[in-house]
């Protein structure tokens, strides 16, 4: 039997998604789960890999799990009872054999969230990216609203594939919420590079702190580079869900 299911977890207390030597990504403790439970391993195949420190709220995954092994409402309870306290199944069904938590999704969401006062709560420590100085927002809109549509992101990837087009993603949605000194800024997409939410949160906040002209992330999307070296902390990004 074939299960889909959703994940939360705090990225703060795990090397990342993908499943490491010393055994302490999200990954692992998942496989761990499942292989107390049916005393064999079972892969957890992840919709995306997110990196160390990088929370979420809506990881979704699938595993093969024996038939009859257990009866589907129970595979939730008995799953969690065996994880570490930073992650947590959300939801669990059966899904059809064709099923695949990466190749089947259609696009993720991402929220970004920025602390923009002078002190930083301590409960928002590695949830949130503290930058005290005023912002434009105008300018950081300006910069979201350059990320919406089909471009070539390689300026904003970590890693550039060598295959031709691999570095050309949508963006259907790039949205700016503020509340109080906290901003949200929300990607909706078919696919990101590597750590290219991370590099499209830091040119947003550089434009909005006037040390990036909103009109130069056009040239970058147009010309494909140069790759922007600025990188924003782990901590404030989240995969709020997967798209299916």
């Amino acid at each position: 039997m074939r299960l889909k299911f959703t994940i939360s977890y705090d990225g703060s207390r795990f090397a990342g998604w993908q499943s490491q030597a010393h055994g302490n990504a999200v990954q692992d403790a998942l496989e761990r789960a499942f292989l107390d439970l049916c005393g064999a391993r079972a892969v957890v195949h992840g919709a995306g890999r997110t990196d160390a420190g990088v929370h979420a709220l809506g990881q979704c995954a699938h595993a093969d799990v024996p038939d009859g092994r257990l009866p589907l409402h129970a595979w939730l309870p008995a799953l969690n009872a065996r994880l570490p306290g930073g992650v947590r199944i959300m939801t669990l069904r059966a899904a059809r054999e064709d099923f695949h938590a990466r190749f089947s999704a259609k696009g993720k969401i991402y929220r970004y969230t920025v602390w923009n006062g002078p002190v930083m709560p301590p409960l928002l420590i590695d949830r949130a990216w503290h930058v005290p100085q005023a912002l434009d927002l105008g300018a950081m809109r300006a910069a979201c609203a350059s990320f919406v549509g089909h471009h070539d992101f390689a300026a904003f990837s970590a890693r550039r594939p060598k295959l031709e087009g691999a570095t050309r993603r949508t963006v259907s949605a790039a949205r700016l919420g503020k509340s109080g000194p906290q901003i949200a800024l929300t990607f909706r997409g078919d696919g990101f590079l590597y750590k290219m939410v991370r590099m499209l949160a830091a040119s947003a906040i550089r434009c909005a702190s006037g040390k990036l002209p909103p009109e130069e992330i056009a040239r970058l999307l147009r010309d494909g580079g140069p790759r922007t070296n600025h990188v924003a902390p782990a901590g404030g990004l989240c995969l709020v869900r997967v798209v299916y």
